[in-house]
């Protein structure tokens, strides 16, 4: 017998979504990654959306897909996934007011009934919306979409596979994978070999699959292209909770969204790649570009300068499926040879769709439970999506420590389990030392032994986003202390034992 049903090998978004659903199905599941939790999915704007300028090539029945996921996102996730009012100031030079309000009525029509507002014209002349944008923009639209912080949503996914039962293997590398009717997997676990066999295998390595393909599975690639997409970060350019929609000359959408209090993020630019993945940067072009794009439009100017962190990923398309937001998912089932699935591409509001289609695939192969991720809610997204800022009031009465902006930052990371992090602390002292003006002790010990963060950039900048405003000396402390919580007890033992 197996020792897994089903292996993944690759922990982006597909693969912890795929191990969450098979988990929760009944199945034994494995998900191995050789580096951190989404170590090469941690760029993203994290919008949720539906695309709504799909309407102009007549892809309705895919806006009407991604606006149920953002629905489903938003009720299984209410802390990680928000709703914000989307804004597009109107531009003589690109689409007419006409057409934008045409496509926002078809756009209406498509979106679920969740009690979020329906689209409407704005006159920004004397509205807040309207103070950071330049004098000739008077007129703007306005509807409702959703922001989610990506890094955490990936991780919180994890975690909830995790709880149902699959094992979770992070800095563990696949380099051989030999298909009878069962895979043998020989891994390097953390600089120790190891072998497992699962009755599947699931490749959702990304911009790896090529190389996973070839050199541990040695089967032929599927054709795939690349697409590097880039994003700046700057300052906090408007106090608008909300998300600007500014139509470039390229009739692209570049998007100026609130990231993480006090920043703003500004993206995509998007270019094809060829090259080595684990070699991924934003060109000099490309900022310039998005520094072009939103001084169209800002009266406050963003210069190249100003730009104080730029991050940068590889979306991965099938070589003839276009966006391509539901990705491709490859099957393939042989007499006498165990299933392989390849899952790769599509947009992240239709990962958990994308993931319940692949692990449905295997269904005549093991008996398994219906499809339920669509209504569990994630790891402390058990509250209803209006609720949010009821349960940042009930953490600052529940820890009277926390000012406004700390509880905020908690509970949109940790929803319903800030208990499990900050547990029976009284006063801010209980939480152990600082590390900067928001990380504590307490925090790295509930990431380090919940969420399998192991160094300071998975805390840092795939757990939250805290590497934005943490100076160095900081940054050495929390490694020093993070050694110490992995090591600690092994090295006092040493020095009982000599002294």
């Amino acid at each position: 017998m197996a020792d897994y049903d089903l292996a993944i090998i690759g922990a982006g978004f597909n693969g912890v979504s795929m191990a969450r659903d098979a988990a929760g199905r009944g199945l034994r599941v494995v998900l191995i990654e050789q580096g951190d939790l989404g170590s090469g999915h941690s760029a993203s704007l994290g919008l949720m959306q539906g695309h709504f300028t799909g309407i102009e090539h007549g892809a309705l029945r895919s806006i009407g897909r991604s606006l149920a996921e953002r629905g489903v996102w938003l009720g299984i996730a209410p802390h990680l996934v928000r709703p914000l009012p989307m804004l597009l100031p109107a531009h003589d030079d690109h689409r007419p007011p006409w057409m934008i309000r045409a496509m926002l009525h078809v756009y209406d029509q498509l979106s679920p009934r969740l009690g979020l507002p329906r689209s409407n014209a704005l006159d920004i002349t004397h509205h807040e919306a309207g103070v950071p944008l330049k004098r000739p923009f008077g007129l703007a639209f306005t509807w409702p979409e959703c922001l989610a912080d990506v890094s955490r949503l990936l991780v919180s996914t994890a975690v909830d596979a995790a709880e149902r039962g699959a094992s979770v293997l992070t800095g563990a590398r696949c380099v051989r994978a030999d298909r009878t009717d069962v895979w043998r997997l020989a891994l390097v676990d953390r600089g120790r070999r190891t072998s497992l066999t699962a009755r599947a295998l699931a490749n959702t390595t990304g911009a790896w699959i090529p190389s996973v393909a070839e050199t541990v599975l040695r089967i032929a690639a599927p054709p795939m292209k690349l697409t590097l997409s880039s994003q700046i970060v700057v300052r906090r350019r408007f106090d608008h909770d909300g998300v600007y929609a500014l139509q470039n000359t390229d009739r692209e959408l570049i998007y100026a969204a609130p990231w993480h209090a006090d920043f703003t993020i500004i993206g995509s630019a998007r270019r094809a790649f060829s090259g080595d993945p684990a070699v991924v940067s934003a060109s000099a072009s490309d900022v310039e570009y998005l520094c072009r794009a939103i001084n169209r439009y800002f009266r406050e100017r963003v210069e190249t300068a100003d730009v104080v962190h730029v991050q940068s990923a590889l979306h991965v398309a099938g070589a003839s499926n276009g966006d391509g937001e539901i990705g491709t998912v490859l099957f393939d089932a042989r007499r006498k040879a165990a299933p392989l699935l390849t899952v790769f591409g599509g947009d992240v509001t239709l990962t958990r769709r994308r993931a319940e289609i692949a692990v449905g695939r295997l269904t005549p192969f093991y008996p398994m439970s219906r499809p339920w991720t669509a209504t569990a809610p994630l790891p402390g997204g058990d509250f209803p999506w209006h609720g949010l800022n009821d349960r940042i009031e009930r953490a600052r009465e529940r820890w009277p420590f926390l000012d406004a902006r700390e509880a905020a930052r908690l509970v949109t990371a940790y929803g319903t389990r800030l208990e499990a992090v900050l547990g029976g602390a009284r006063r801010r002292g209980d939480l152990g030392m600082r590390f900067g003006s928001d990380l504590t002790a307490a925090e790295v010990r509930y990431l380090m032994a919940n969420e399998w963060a192991r160094f300071p950039e998975d805390i840092l900048w795939r757990r939250s986003k805290l590497g934005l405003s943490m100076s160095g000396e900081a940054r050495d402390a929390l490694a020093c202390f993070m050694r110490f919580e992995a090591d600690g007890p092994i090295e006092l033992l040493s020095v009982a034992h000599a002294s």
